[in-house]
């Protein structure tokens, strides 16, 4: 059976990130130029994993499962296959955080946004916590995830992205960065593809 258009569009950005990082900007204006017709999300995530996942299954409550989509980086990348394990929608993963609880135990304090340095916020050891909590498990619709993983990512494991999501689609790169810094030259055509194959 074809699958729906896609009609809402969800973007979760990264760990001290923001919807002002260069590919939610770049996605921001791939849609308004060529899918006006896409509702368009994309929320300025709280440091609290859980309410971070909390606002986001909130805003998104009303939306059609299966005509939504999500695109999700790093810790949003985690975040992302957490709504498509809750929702079985389409998910496009770039450079995914796979153990977040692990990796970002060493972030704990004071922490600074990456677009606006006069921003701060505390990461609090009880986030850790809460992203074990959030672990997704295996993926019920593993065919619906399309993972973007760069072996030049500095850092994230390109291994351990890979392995993470065995039955999906993954475009492994040779060399880029975690950033993906060639994501509007080299992938956005491909993601939107995937998110809207109608």
């Amino acid at each position: 059976m074809k699958p729906l258009p896609t009609t809402h569009l969800l973007y979760l950005h990264g760990f001290r990130s923001s919807p002002q990082s260069t590919k939610a900007r770049q996605m921001t204006q791939r849609v308004a130029a060529r899918h006006p017709q896409l509702h368009w999300w994309c929320p300025q995530l709280p440091p609290s994993p859980r309410e971070a996942i909390e606002l986001v299954m909130s805003g998104i409550a009303q939306w059609p499962r299966s005509s939504m989509a999500v695109v999700g980086s790093s810790l949003g990348g985690f975040y992302a296959t957490c709504v498509t394990g809750k929702t079985r929608c389409r998910a496009v993963l770039l450079n995914p955080a796979v153990h977040p609880a692990r990796d970002l135990a060493n972030y704990i304090g004071e922490q600074i946004s990456w677009h606006d340095p006069a921003e701060h916020f505390y990461f609090r050891p009880e986030y850790i916590d809460e992203l074990r909590a959030l672990e997704p498990g295996p993926l019920a619709r593993p065919e619906k995830v399309f993972a973007i993983i760069a072996k030049g990512d500095e850092l994230l494991d390109w291994r351990e992205m890979s392995a993470r999501y065995p039955a999906s689609r993954i475009k492994l790169i040779e060399g880029s960065d975690h950033a993906l810094s060639d994501f509007e030259r080299q992938h956005l055509d491909e993601v939107m593809a995937f998110i809207d194959p109608a």
